[in-house]
């Protein structure tokens, strides 16, 4: 009798340290967790942010600005209009295929 108590002992302490390390495992996990959740988080917004700050740098306003300023760009106006046209060339003959 003795040894069956002492056997049932040692089953329910052994059984004790695995509770206790599957609720620490859990607990590991969860934090785990958390701590991923803040970073997607943290990176959806700094992903928004961004999105934002493409289209404001992309806006045609800003773009003009700096087309005049910092390249000394202006408008297009006929009197500065200068065309190019090809030279008169005659037109290849397509090559005949021979069968």
């Amino acid at each position: 009798m003795t040894r069956l108590n002492l056997m049932l002992v040692i089953a329910i302490i052994l059984s004790a340290l695995f509770l206790v390390h599957s609720h620490y495992e859990a607990r590991r996990a969860f934090m785990a967790l958390e701590a991923a959740t803040k970073e997607a988080t943290r990176l959806e917004l700094e992903h928004e942010r961004l999105q934002v700050e493409r289209r404001s740098q992309a806006s045609p306003l800003r773009i003009e600005q700096i087309a005049k300023q910092q390249l000394q760009m202006r408008l297009v106006t006929p009197g500065i209009t200068q065309y190019v046209k090809q030279p008169n060339e005659t037109p290849a003959k397509p090559a005949e295929v021979k069968p």
